[in-house]
């Protein structure tokens, strides 16, 4: 439950919702997570993504929604914090909230571009201000759900020039929680994808603002860890209109899916159902009201391949 009381939306526009089929209640043997990423909230688009939000909270097998960073519209300041927290008030499921670029990295006094990093005080007092609005246990923890360990890593490096790197002191808490659950088939959410698990369908993709960092130290803690299966992440705005939304090039290293999400403006979540022994993931458009069946797919934990 957020701190912030919840206030009234602005009228929103309501958009279809399809609980029957892709997430019906029949037989439930799965734990369902639903992904918004990138939301980049501000007034101008806020009926379109109030209608999102209805749309899962119509839906009865919801278990957790992620939010992969990005929340705030561009700065993290106080009033952008306001603002999200006012309108994550109005859904209705657990949530699990991690911070991108957008939520602490940058100073609103220099207008956005590759100069404009905040201080290291001002970035831990928008993280401690993230954390507060969304009463997270801090910048990065897990949880266990259906059999699974979920990871939650915020960007967090208070000095770094990149927009998507985890400090020391996150890679090492890492380090330590896999260590500790070797057993559990794992997904970790993140805000910035993995290294070459997209075509370069864009200038920006698979540079090194635009994956998570350290990329070394991250290769590395993934290949110690071989029950992390699953990488979901934001930051580059991959959309399904992009081959390489689902394809074999989102497998990292051999072994880890990185699954992709549109920003909120994009209008598409992706759904993760964790069953014993599998995950599958669907789009759904909010815009039209349909599960894009054409992008399903089913991953295998490594516990259940064996």
């Amino acid at each position: 439950r957020l701190i912030l009381a919840a206030a009234a939306l602005a009228a929103g526009l309501r958009l279809p919702c399809a609980a029957a089929g892709a997430g019906a209640e029949t037989a439930r043997q799965y734990t369902r997570v639903v992904v918004i990423s990138d939301t980049h909230l501000s007034e101008s688009s806020a009926a379109f993504k109030a209608g999102m939000l209805q749309d899962v909270n119509a839906w009865p097998d919801v278990d957790l929604v992620a939010v992969p960073g990005d929340i705030c519209a561009k700065f993290g300041t106080p009033e952008e914090y306001a603002y999200a927290g006012k309108f994550f008030a109005a859904l209705k499921k657990p949530a699990a909230f991690i911070g991108g670029n957008h939520d602490y990295i940058y100073d609103a006094a220099i207008p956005l571009g590759n100069k404009n990093r905040g201080t290291p005080e001002a970035r831990s007092a928008k993280l401690t201000m993230f954390q507060k609005t969304f009463n997270t246990p801090g910048p990065y923890y897990s949880r266990r759900l259906g059999g699974y360990l979920l990871v939650f890593l915020s960007v967090d490096n208070l000095t770094s020039d990149r927009l998507a790197e985890m400090s020391d002191g996150e890679l090492a808490w890492l380090e330590a929680e896999l260590a500790a659950n070797k057993t559990a088939p794992t997904v970790i959410f993140y805000h910035a994808p993995l290294k070459g698990t997209l075509l370069d369908y864009h200038p920006n993709v698979n540079k090194p603002d635009f994956v998570a960092q350290p990329v070394g130290r991250i290769k590395k803690i993934l290949r110690k860890n071989p029950q992390v299966f699953m990488w979901v992440s934001g930051h580059t705005h991959t959309g399904p209109v992009q081959p390489s939304y689902a394809a074999p090039v989102n497998l990292y290293d051999g072994r880890v899916t990185d699954v992709h999400n549109a920003s909120m403006d994009q209008g598409f979540t992706n759904s993760l159902y964790l069953y014993p022994g599998k995950v599958v993931i669907k789009t759904y458009d909010h815009a039209k009201g349909a599960w894009l069946e054409r992008l399903e797919r089913t991953i295998t934990p490594p516990a259940a391949g064996k």
